[in-house]
């Protein structure tokens, strides 16, 4: 048996299909256990009450591993959710307004890549070499004196209604029946990208029986032929 936590979508229903369709093929017993936050599935894993977690990218999980004195270690990437900026008030990056309100999440590794996705598109300006550790100091241009404001991850959909625009994470954008692919303003470069998702244990288990079915199993053909499918571009497979 191999307890799971995950976020609901997409890494919920991708390990459901594995659960569903080649787990027992594999001799895998799995259990899924969803969350609707970033926070509880690391500290669980911790705790030993989990056996693995598949929510995260290692830029978050190494941010987690050095302020909080965990020991949790990346197996393998499975997918990418290219982070998005959307907006309920306009159609393209180009129209916000000057003033414009703009949510960005709160924690530090996603807060440091919204602010490249909006560099990388011309709509602030960073310091020279800061990538994607940057913060709002970093910031050495914002022509249109964008006002940024904070949210946790898995709020920013709900913010729609409240701001210009939000920069949203992809599970949370999809969950919230958004098509990062088509309803993005603006959408994250694929190649390159250091924010591939992937399956993440207590270090020293990465080659526990079970850890390694799974992980074969989650960048098996049948898994990126499924999110392929499901996902229409909004979630890549990792090669």
């Amino acid at each position: 048996m191999l307890k799971v936590g995950a976020s609901p979508v997409p890494h919920g229903e991708i390990l459901k299909f594995v659960k569903d369709n080649l787990a027992a093929k594999a001799g895998l017993n799995l259990e899924i256990v969803e969350f609707g936050d970033y926070v509880q599935p690391n500290v669980q894993l911790d705790e030993g009450q989990l056996g693995a977690n598949y929510f995260q990218h290692k830029p978050y999980l190494d941010d987690f591993n050095s302020s909080k004195g965990t020991k949790l270690s990346f197996v393998e990437p499975v997918h990418l959710e290219p982070l998005g900026l959307y907006s309920k008030k306009i159609t393209e990056a180009a129209a916000l307004a000057g003033g414009a309100t703009v949510a960005v999440p709160s924690d530090a590794t996603n807060l440091g890549r919204a602010l490249k996705l909006l560099a990388d598109n011309g709509i602030v300006k960073l310091k020279d070499g800061v990538g994607t550790a940057a913060t709002e100091r970093d910031i050495t241009d914002n022509p249109k004196q964008l006002v940024f404001k904070p949210i946790e991850a898995a709020q920013l959909p709900r913010s729609l209604e409240d701001v210009d625009a939000a920069v949203i994470n992809g599970n949370y954008a999809i969950e919230a029946g958004l098509k990062p692919a088509s309803d993005a303003l603006v959408l994250e470069k694929t190649e390159g990208n250091p924010y591939v998702n992937g399956l993440v244990v207590q270090a020293g288990h990465e080659k526990d029986a079970n850890v390694v079915k799974l992980a074969e199993l989650l960048r098996s053909k049948e898994v990126k032929d499924f999110i392929a499918t499901k996902y229409a571009g909004s979630v890549i497979a990792a090669e």
